[in-house]
């Protein structure tokens, strides 16, 4: 998967580069950006342009750092609150399943771990959708409070707040369960506690079908979810428009209306805020826990052929025709795109390391069994009480310390994610260095556009040589007036 998503976003760049020199976009810069109109009415002073030399609208720089800061702490402050909305999450599995066991119950005692597991992903999966409307449009005002003065600048800085803020409200219950649950339980007579209840285990099958039966719920659940979001919010607004625009209809006289008429009917376009986000976190889910969940992929396809024809009935029939807007490539959305992709490689490597029993399989069988023979056994540790002994899943003596086999299965642990990473990440930058960005009948279609362009140039200023000397200056007439007049002439 870290091999396909490397190549993906080569196959990207070559695009991006296709797509900006047909639409003539590969040379712009930002420093041709005019301000943003809210920028300009907003701006307390004027100051001249050091590229362009034109006075435009001014806000300091040192005023904009600070305010950003000020924004950055309100975003940390948001991750504490994601962060005791998780706490929430564990505390009302918990008590569910504590619920479950006291019922008396033998369908509901055996079941209790899923009941809890299901329900409360289904919890989470609301706390999250809210939160993310919450802070999206706290975002929003944070952003424009920081005075940017291109589109361009406000856009990244839009982006990268709302994706960090989602980062961490969709992928921290997925990240806890794999890599914290079960990991603080402690051992018989030491049992670890949050807030006097037992810290969570994992069930007999281990932490990974937990996980993937969260990232089920949560990920199909928000396709599901944003898809019918897409379908029906069009349609209540293009109802409320129709409906607000009917009294005026009534007034005009019964005559055919023009395209651009119908076309004001529909509802503004918002934007393609909505529809990047969406795409780079299902991105995210599908690479950094497709170890966990191999029917990811499957899934997103799915969503995604239901999700082009829903956007594009939603944009062709609902929303009106959006203004064109230049831009050399998506921004600071293909930064994002880069960095999942590293990150799911470092993630993957300690699922298969830490969360799998890949490497206590493997252990096994190169020490003891290779057949697997008494692995169960393997890994479960005593404890002797006084009339019974209790067998459960550690790597402990009957102290409660931890035995030789742990330290050497840790080291195992630790040397295959530092061979894993290396070796994935020299792939891909062989895959990387192996593929240009630009393809190389592109890059042949502009080495001949500038030299046609050179050449251009150079027959026009030829052709202007000999007007330049044609008429003689005179006493009344300056050197520029007759440059002026000798150039005309040639026209």
């Amino acid at each position: 998967m870290s091999l396909w998503a490397v190549t993906f976003l080569e196959y990207w760049k070559r695009k991006n580069a296709t797509l900006a020199h047909h639409w003539d976009c590969m040379d712009f810069h930002e420093e041709e950006e005019p301000p943003r109109p809210e920028f300009a009415a907003m701006a307390p002073a004027m100051e001249e342009n050091p590229v362009t030399g034109v006075k435009e609208p001014y806000f300091p720089e040192k005023a904009r750092i600070s305010r950003m800061l000020t924004g950055s702490m309100v975003i940390v402050i948001m991750l504490c609150v994601v962060m005791i909305f998780l706490v929430t999450v564990i505390i009302y599995r918990s008590i569910v399943s504590v619920m479950m066991f006291e019922t008396g119950s033998s369908v509901l005692r055996t079941q209790a771990g899923n009941i809890a597991n299901i329900s409360s992903s289904l919890v989470n999966l609301a706390l999250i959708l809210l939160m993310g409307q919450v802070y999206t449009a706290l975002a929003e005002q944070l952003t424009k409070w920081e005075m940017h003065r291109t589109q361009t600048q406000y856009e990244d800085a839009f982006t990268f707040k709302v994706f960090i803020f989602q980062f961490v409200n969709f992928y921290s219950s997925p990240f806890y369960v794999a890599f914290f649950k079960g990991r603080f339980v402690g051992y018989p007579g030491h049992y670890g506690t949050l807030f006097g209840m037992r810290n969570e285990d994992c069930g007999p099958g281990g932490c990974l079908i937990e996980l993937a039966e969260q990232l089920c719920i949560i990920m199909v659940g928000k396709q599901l979810i944003n898809n019918v979001q897409e379908f029906v919010i069009p349609k209540i607004k293009s109802w409320r428009q129709k409906r607000a625009l009917s009294s005026v209809k009534k007034a005009q006289k019964a005559e055919e209306r023009k395209c651009w008429e119908q076309d004001y009917e529909l509802i503004p376009c918002e934007g393609l805020f909505d529809e990047y986000l969406e795409i780079v976190l299902q991105f995210g889910f599908i690479t950094i826990f497709v170890a966990a969940f191999p029917l990811a992929p499957l899934f997103a396809l799915l969503n995604n052929w239901v999700e082009v024809r829903l956007d594009a009935y939603k944009f062709v029939c609902e929303y009106r025709r959006p203004v064109a807007e230049r831009a050399q490539h998506i921004g600071v959305w293909f930064i994002i795109l880069e960095a999942l992709s590293h990150v799911s490689v470092i993630v993957n490597a300690f699922l298969i390391a830490f969360t799998s029993d890949f490497l206590p399989r493997l252990l096994y069988q190169y020490k003891f069994n290779n057949d697997l023979h008494g692995y169960v056994n393997f890994t479960l540790s005593f404890f002797v009480m006084t009339f019974l002994v209790v067998r459960y899943k550690a790597f402990r003596d009957e102290n409660g310390k931890y035995t030789l086999v742990y330290w050497e299965l840790l080291a195992a642990r630790l040397g295959f994610i530092i061979a894993f990473e290396h070796v994935v990440f020299f792939v891909l930058r062989v895959i990387d260095w192996m593929v240009p960005d630009i393809p190389e009948s592109l890059e042949l279609k502009i080495k001949r556009e500038r030299y046609l362009a050179k050449q251009a140039l150079a027959d026009k200023q030829e052709a202007l040589l000999p007007c330049l000397f044609s008429l003689p200056l005179t006493p009344e007439s300056s050197e520029t007036e007759a440059v002026s007049e000798s150039l005309s002439s040639c026209c």
